[in-house]
């Protein structure tokens, strides 16, 4: 992939890959993120959390992950193809030996052979090359899908594990809320059993503290979910991980600015880009292999050995035999089989390409969807904090002058509502701008180091 002047485009190191356009620029790169010649590291982005816990989730989940072992699994594979594809190339060896006994009339013989048999295919027209050529783009497409294993599982391990931050917050919050509403009813009954208000305000302080109560359960019980995932997400059994995560701390967030890399240089490192190169390539290599099977295919063969009547003679040196075959074969009246065949690998070809474009495409929408989405988190976030402190002084307030009997209960309940409410969003939004950062490094294809 190649940048171009201006508005650039992904031009191919040749004619394979399509031309898609790529802006010189992101859209949103000054909302939240800068772009600048010297672009963040990315491939251990979860470190600039600075959170120890996330770090070792997320270094633990890429070594024990199934499905990262899966995709080693099948990187091993297409390699080991490699290597069977390339043994083509080079002739082929193998021993025999063999013992005979026979009868003709009255007389009965034996026969002793013993010996090497060779054979060698001169690939004259490419077909065997262009086999090899086709497996080794195969294994760097592995690579690569392990790469994109790795990069969407790191970020869901963060994601979740950001989420359970949050739910500790707003368990939190929850609970100290119910405590504030409890205080308020134990008010309410003083002032209802000393004739200062009524039942209503009584059962309505009642009401609100229940609503807050009912919402503990669902969060503690949201929380056990989120530890079981990540147990699951870092190859161990659910619950494993309830004694690490059980004491609550703050939302992780990003400890530096993010410096972007223009587009062309995020689609470099996004891995289900290279995988999908990397497709073209050993679709591309498959066209000229079945094209190359069209052609006359060559052989040579040869045996060299012993041959005598009895096992001693055998060994004794025995009758030396050689043989030496040389063959042509050309297909002739295939019914077209060949030529459709050619057809079968364009159209997978095509289909590579048009995978290509789709793949190009969706990394640049995804980058721009996490920087839109980062900018409008962070602009939220800063509203709500204001709002929630408002709303702290508002409960203050209207608690000190409900108990002074200046105000009714009705103004309590509705300020201690809108704390809950703006304290819960504050606590949310956090955990989404966290989470936000998050896609952002997914999206700039961050989280995978180069195979050794």
């Amino acid at each position: 992939m190649l940048l171009a002047t201006g508005c650039a485009s992904l031009a191919p190191t040749d004619d394979t890959l399509p031309q898609v356009a790529v802006p010189s620029a992101w859209s949103s790169g000054g909302n939240g993120a800068s772009q600048a010649a010297a672009t963040t590291s990315l491939a251990q982005w979860w470190q600039r959390f600075d959170d120890a816990v996330l770090t070792t989730l997320v270094e633990q989940a890429l070594r024990a992950n199934t499905s990262v072992r899966t995709a080693q699994a099948s990187l091993q594979q297409a390699r080991a193809q490699v290597d069977v594809q390339s043994a083509g190339l080079l002739p082929s060896v193998g021993a025999s030996a063999s013992a005979q006994r026979s009868r003709a009339s009255n007389s009965t013989g034996n026969t002793f052979q013993a010996g090497f048999d060779a054979s060698w295919e001169p690939d004259v027209f490419g077909r065997l090359r262009s086999g090899v050529s086709a497996s080794e783009a195969d294994a760097r497409a592995a690579e690569a899908s392990l790469a994109e294993v790795q990069v969407s599982l790191a970020a869901e391990v963060a994601v979740n594990y950001i989420e359970l931050r949050g739910l500790q917050q707003r368990l939190a919050i929850a609970r100290s809320n119910l405590a504030s509403q409890q205080e308020t009813l134990q008010l309410t009954q003083w002032r209802l059993q000393a004739g200062l208000t009524t039942s209503l305000v009584t059962e309505q302080a009642r009401a609100a503290a229940e609503q807050t109560a009912a919402q503990i359960p669902s969060l503690e019980a949201s929380l056990a979910q989120s530890r079981y995932s990540l147990a699951v997400l870092t190859g161990q059994v659910p619950g494993a991980l309830d004694a690490t995560l059980a004491a609550s701390a703050p939302v992780p967030q990003p400890t530096a600015e993010l410096a972007l890399a223009i587009p062309a240089e995020t689609l470099r490192q996004r891995p289900d880009v290279r995988a999908a190169e990397q497709r073209i390539a050993a679709a591309l290599a498959r066209v000229s292999q079945a094209d190359a099977a069209r052609y006359p295919s060559f052989s040579l063969g040869g045996s060299l050995g012993l041959r005598a009547l009895t096992l001693g003679a055998l060994s004794g040196g025995g009758a030396v035999t050689s043989a030496l075959l040389g063959s042509v074969s050309i297909p002739l009246l295939d019914g077209g089989a060949a030529r459709a065949q050619v057809r079968v690998q364009s159209a997978a070809l095509e289909q590579a390409r048009v995978a290509y474009e789709a793949a190009v495409l969706t990394a640049l929408q995804d980058v721009e969807n996490a920087l839109v989405a980062l900018r409008g988190d962070r602009e939220k976030l800063e509203r709500l904090t204001a709002a929630a402190d408002a709303a702290r002084n508002a409960a203050l307030l209207a608690q000190q002058r409900y108990s002074s009997g200046l105000i009714d209960f009705q103004a309590v309940l509705e300020t201690q509502r809108t704390l809950l409410s703006t304290q819960e969003s504050v606590t949310t939004n956090t955990a989404a701008v966290a989470a936000d950062h998050v896609r952002l490094y997914k999206a700039l294809g961050g989280g995978w180091q180069p195979a050794p």
